[in-house]
């Protein structure tokens, strides 16, 4: 009797690990599966079949001046790649970069609606080309650097205050 009492408490403990391992392992393959996403360009997505329904798709582009509607957490615009533009609503947990203005450069990570709209739940903007240096100015790539003489050094005359503030 004490003999069938083992066998089934080892049973039961294994039937108890078998479905532990097998619930993780589900876990972490749907996590696998809902964390991938590719990458397409516009022409790319639309030349997809329905599959392009179902996957997480990242789409960048050059967001289309005057497109950008902010409705709370919710922004509306469009992204331009060549000559094809795509409507794309955004609705994350966090606020649109600061440099997500017209004409930058973003990239949305989301699905594609049967609607033809692009769905985005995160949202990452390049910095604009406005913060660089025009070509003709210094420090931009390619320019000359400029170089400014220092002035000499002039001794301080004696009982005189320098600039740190120490009497010589």
């Amino acid at each position: 009797m004490s003999d069938l009492k083992s066998r089934l408490t080892y049973i039961r403990f294994g039937v108890a690990i078998a479905i532990v391992i097998v619930s993780l392992g589900y876990l972490a393959f749907t996590g696998v599966q809902q964390s991938k996403s590719y990458y397409v360009t516009i022409k790319e997505l639309r030349d997809m079949n329905d599959s392009r329904y179902a996957k997480r798709l990242r789409v960048a582009g050059n967001v289309v001046p005057g497109t950008i509607k902010r409705q709370g957490s919710r922004v509306e615009f469009a992204l331009k790649e060549n000559d094809l533009t795509l409507p794309v609503v955004y609705l994350g947990t966090e606020a649109p970069p600061d440099t997500f203005k017209d004409d930058s450069q973003a990239m949305a990570e989301g699905r594609f609606g049967r609607d033809g709209i692009f769905h985005a739940n995160q949202l990452q903007a390049k910095c604009a080309s406005k913060y660089a240096p025009a070509p003709d100015q210094p420090g931009a790539p390619g320019s000359q650097p400029t170089y400014t003489p220092a002035k000499p050094m002039q001794k301080a005359q004696a009982g005189t205050t320098t600039t740190a503030g120490l009497v010589q």
